[in-house]
């Protein structure tokens, strides 16, 4: 499968059929609606497959992505795509790739508050909650930082207290929730 930014930069595709890609019209709708907010933005991906959504948003201008990946082979692709587009930038945006499991991560570690935190987990894992309690018991939201959650259109994720949804997307059998802290 080839994967290629919006702007038509060619990135590595994860091995196999591990990773699910972000659909290129469901990445072009989300950088849209985040324009006024990617400009010098601290990005945060978790489950973050190829990189390619850390990798629009560092086009679009933010200063930071850290990216989150458990397995080894798609986090070293991420790890290149996010490199290959960084190093294309002036000035050149700081890039990091964790290889270790999202939740596990969040609960684990700590230094850092993010302005956006995008989540594709994999759709029945069942992992939205634990995710989202996560992130409210850390340090990891600037105050008014958006989380985007990526899930199935038919089976959209329940929402604890603590968040208010601002927007709710669907593009297909892919929806999208997009949450701040209440």
């Amino acid at each position: 499968m080839s994967l290629r930014l919006s702007g038509g930069r060619k990135l590595l595709s994860p091995p196999g059929d591990i990773a699910r890609p972000t659909a290129s019209r469901v990445r072009l709708a989300v950088m849209n609606m985040l324009a006024t907010e990617l400009p010098g933005a601290h990005w945060l991906d978790l489950f973050c497959g190829s990189g390619v959504m850390g990798c629009e948003a560092l086009l679009r201008g933010a200063s930071k992505v850290v990216a989150v990946e458990q397995d080894r082979r798609v986090g070293a692709t991420a790890r290149s795509n996010l490199e290959l587009v960084a190093s294309s930038l002036q000035p050149r945006p700081s890039v990091q790739v964790i290889q270790q499991e999202a939740i596990r991560w969040l609960g684990s570690a700590q230094g850092e508050s993010f302005d956006l935190v995008y989540a594709d987990p994999p759709y029945a894992a069942g992992l939205y909650g634990a995710l989202l309690e996560r992130l409210a018991a850390g340090d990891w939201l600037h105050p008014q930082a958006l989380v985007l959650l990526e899930h199935a259109t038919k089976n959209p994720p329940e929402i604890p207290a603590g968040w208010v949804v601002e927007k709710q997307k669907h593009y297909g059998s892919c929806g999208l929730l997009v949450l701040a802290r209440s």
